[in-house]
């Protein structure tokens, strides 16, 4: 694998209490890891070729396929969605999806989940930032940003029995204190779009895009009109 071309990837802010306290679901990678070690993240990771036949109970809405589609390869958006929920249930064991059974055979990565008795469902899922990762990094992604309400996640969403181990110290942070976390900035970023929406938790009618793909970084919106500005990556 080219470990210097821009994968494909999708990252899940899960939201709790978003009327009231609103908390989101982070953990901290390991100080190893070759991408942003030790920095508290949310659930997310690179699409894999297998995500894009996974059946869905529910499909992403209408909106988010269409902000996807602009300014990137058409048709991503199912496969960014699986890619989505198969990363919160490996990270944290929770399951975004309805009770059922799978249609043909299930994909190795899905086994578990299939097995817990749940079909994937994207409906809750709101595509709400797309970043790509500045040159020089050891990793590149252009990562779409989805929110959803834990109410739509099956079970308890404090219990992390089933979670993998890739994120360690897995935790509903305030949004009060997630500032006091070490982040990313572009997680910080996401954070402040997703506060400033609160407790709405719908797709955006413009969704803000850091375009790092050329040698000028701008940031735009998915929707709008074009290059709003550079920024600092």
């Amino acid at each position: 694998m080219d470990k210097t071309a821009i994968r494909n990837a999708a990252t899940v802010v899960l939201v709790r209490d978003a009327a009231t306290a609103p908390r989101v679901l982070m953990g901290q990678r390991g100080s190893k890891a070759a991408f942003m070690p030790d920095r508290f993240v949310f659930p997310g990771g690179a699409v894999d070729a297998g995500d894009a036949f996974v059946p869905m109970a529910e499909p992403l809405p209408d909106g988010c396929l269409a902000r996807i589609d602009e300014r990137s390869v058409p048709g991503l958006g199912p496969a960014l969605a699986a890619a989505a929920i198969r990363e919160l249930w490996e990270e944290t064991g929770l399951a975004l999806g309805l009770p059922g059974i799978w249609s043909g055979d299930v994909p190795e990565d899905w086994l578990g989940f299939a097995g817990a008795g749940f079909v994937p469902a994207a409906g809750a899922l709101s595509f709400v930032f797309r970043a790509i990762t500045p040159p020089g990094r050891p990793r590149r992604f252009d990562a779409r940003f989805f929110v959803a309400d834990v109410a739509a996640v099956q079970g308890d969403p404090d219990d992390f029995s089933r979670a993998s181990g890739e994120l360690g110290h897995l935790q509903w942070i305030p949004l009060e204190r997630v500032r006091e976390f070490h982040l990313p900035f572009v997680t910080e970023v996401v954070l402040a779009e997703v506060a400033a929406a609160l407790p709405d938790l719908g797709p955006p009618e413009t969704v803000p895009f850091f375009d790092n793909g050329a040698e000028e970084s701008l940031f735009r919106r998915l929707g709008g009109v074009g290059p709003m500005q550079g920024y600092g990556g």
